[in-house]
């Protein structure tokens, strides 16, 4: 009986952080670039009572699913369509991001919306040219290419470096729309991707889907609540009459 409601505790701890991740996508519907979370379950071995008892353990996984690419007219707003991230730098660290709304600092680096710099293949990506005081808008013409290739006037100005990695499971989240790489990357020769300019990437998270899913996990944490109260009330006359004789 008390291994009864462990099961049960244990189900709605479960059901509890399936809630918080489906939260957490509802709450980043607008943020430009944003890949949700997928919560699928797996077996686990756990000691309980001197045995070995398998439990169902929710785990979770990026969802790399494409998202939609809006249009914004503006030349800094870069997209990836296909596989790959941005790479940028922060404080040393080398982050992956697709949130690609990017613009230029004091120095003229390309930096994106938390100010860390946009990394090329051979380091940052400096654009001061395009903050020269001597010629005008007209005159400076900033193209990206699809594979991600910067050029001002037709002139090279380093290529963006993307990068793929082998499986979502080794991507880590860092907060602000980061990620860290754990594992391998893919040969960026082999990488099915084209870099969009003037168009962002919205978040993939579909609200229909999360709001189905926050239902349905709020209905299975209702009956497990039940579930629980009734073990309890048929332990608490048990040992009740037990304690009779």
């Amino acid at each position: 009986m008390v291994d009864q409601i462990y099961t049960q505790m244990r189900a709605m701890q479960m059901l509890t952080k399936s809630q918080e991740i489906t939260a957490d996508n509802l709450a980043n519907l607008n943020t430009p670039g944003y890949k949700g979370s997928k919560v699928f379950y797996q077996m686990m071995n756990e000691e309980m009572g001197g045995k070995t008892v398998s439990m169902s353990t929710p785990k979770t996984q990026i969802d790399l699913t494409q998202g939609v690419l809006e249009s914004t007219g503006n030349p800094f707003d870069l997209a990836v369509d296909g596989e790959g991230f941005f790479s940028v730098q922060q404080e040393g660290q080398t982050l992956l991001t697709r949130n690609g709304r990017f613009y230029l600092n004091d120095a003229g680096t390309l930096v994106d919306q938390q100010g860390s710099l946009v990394m090329g293949e051979g380091g940052p990506i400096n654009l001061s040219e395009l903050m020269s005081q001597e010629l005008s808008a007209a005159e400076l013409n900033l193209e990206v290419q699809s594979d991600g290739t910067l050029t001002i006037n037709g002139e090279s100005k380093g290529k963006l470096q993307i990068t793929t990695p082998q499986s979502a499971a080794d991507l880590q989240r860092k907060g602000a729309g980061y990620f860290t790489l754990e594992g391998p990357s893919k040969d960026a020769a082999g990488a099915n991707t084209r870099i969009v300019q003037g168009f962002f990437e919205k978040g993939n998270v579909e609200p229909l889907n999360e709001m189905v899913d926050m239902m349905q996990t709020m209905q299975l944490f209702e009956s497990q609540q039940k579930a629980m109260r009734t073990t309890d009330e048929i332990l608490t006359k048990v040992t009740g009459q037990l304690g009779r004789f």
